[in-house]
């Protein structure tokens, strides 16, 4: 009996779409797809952009330039946030839903991964945190799929309480109105013990005119015998520092900050002198990660490897060795399981994730800026390595 035309044409159609379906899930299957949600524009835009050249280059060191692992093909999708905690929040839920990603990395901004940590929970996937800082988001917003390869508020503003800390010493604060300034300085003040601060000033995010604030700073010290410092927490480009020598500098006024970028640290060669705590600078760790960072980054982009670059090669070298040890097995529960109290390798010498809040234990450094012609940026020289034990970094969540 001769098949029905129809019926034959149904035949093959399912067929064909069951093939597809099939080759699909296959295909899938062999693939380890990692979402990076960043800034590519908006006002960290500088940040995310080093985010994502340190992220592809730690796939590089930490697969041997196969870009697999156990066999998978290693596809990075790319969302940018635009510094925006909504449009953050939609690109990661369609990252995990649509795109199929495993894990995430991100964001930029602290304001952003606030918005992201429900929609990993919700979504039962793994977002590493990198370079969002605020203490809340391995603190009181924190959830099991959250891990955290930058350092957080209280590591930053530990290490720079060391180098401000000291007897007879009076401080303020300058920070940005959001979750990182506001978590910075929380932590700053948590930390100090010796000195006395005596005034926080808040500013928006957007601020390019400091003068105002300067002088509330400024009037805060009038009367004040000792040593006067201020402790300056700011992420962007648009930063305090220029102001900063302009007006507290006439008034014996220190400066103190962390780490940055190169354009922003242009500013520092203002301080010479300054100290600091700062999370990386290419030229302070003495490490074989550090080495090939460096040394590739020169040759394919003939300058040196920015803080954020580091940050993201971190990330991704703890993605690569979680998923080494379960041999490409990407099941969340196993991730979760093998990355707790995990150790790796990075540019910064060793780290390893705290089992309470998933935070990577790591190194700061205290630095001295030295002025040299041959630098377009105030050039941190270390003084000392602080390391993980040193720093007693308390856990925020409620776990």
């Amino acid at each position: 009996m001769t098949p029905n035309p129809v019926r034959r044409t149904l035949m093959v159609l399912a067929a064909t779409t069951l093939a597809c379906a099939t080759s699909g899930a296959f295909a899938q299957g062999k693939e380890i797809r990692i979402a990076h949600v960043y800034s590519r524009t908006g006002p960290l835009e500088a940040y995310g952009k080093q985010t994502q050249t340190g992220l592809m280059m730690g796939l590089e060191y930490a697969t041997g330039g196969t870009m697999t692992v156990a066999g998978k093909k290693i596809v990075v999708i790319e969302k940018d946030d635009q510094g925006k905690p909504d449009v953050g929040k939609n690109l990661l839920a369609a990252a995990y839903a649509d795109d199929k990603a495993d894990i995430a990395v991100g964001p930029s901004s602290s304001g952003v991964a606030l918005a992201l940590l429900p929609v990993a929970e919700e979504a039962k996937k793994i977002l590493i945190v990198e370079p969002a800082v605020a203490d809340s988001i391995t603190g009181d917003k924190w959830n099991k799929y959250i891990f955290r390869t930058g350092r957080n508020s209280s590591q930053d503003a530990i290490a720079n309480a060391m180098v401000a800390d000291k007897p007879g010493t009076t401080v303020a604060t300058l920070a940005q109105d959001y979750a990182f300034g506001r978590d910075g300085v929380k932590a700053f003040k948590d930390a100090v013990k010796n000195a006395k601060v005596i005034h926080e000033e808040y500013l928006p995010q957007t601020t390019t005119d400091f003068t105002a604030g300067m002088q509330r700073i400024i009037d805060a010290f009038k009367g004040v015998p000792g040593r006067k410092v201020v402790y300056v927490v700011w992420a962007g480009a648009n930063t305090p520092f220029k102001a900063a020598h302009l007006y507290l500098s006439r008034h014996n006024i220190e400066v103190v900050t962390g780490g940055n970028i190169m354009p922003v640290m242009a500013s520092y060669k203002n301080f010479p002198g300054m100290e600091g705590a700062t999370t990386y600078y290419f030229g302070i760790p003495k490490n074989p990660v550090n080495e090939w960072l460096v040394a590739n980054h020169y040759k394919q982009f003939k300058e040196p490897p920015e803080l954020f670059t580091a940050g993201g090669m971190t990330s991704a070298i703890a993605i690569v060795e979680a998923l080494k040890k379960t041999n490409g097995d990407t099941n969340t529960d196993k991730l979760i399981k093998t990355m707790e109290g995990m150790s790796f390798d990075t540019p910064k010498g060793k780290m390893t994730f705290r089992k309470d809040d998933h935070q990577a234990m790591q190194s700061m450094y205290h630095f001295r800026i030295k002025v040299d012609p041959a630098f377009a940026w105030g050039v941190p020289e270390a003084v000392a390595e602080i390391k993980p034990e040193q720093m007693n970094v308390p856990i925020r969540n409620k776990r």
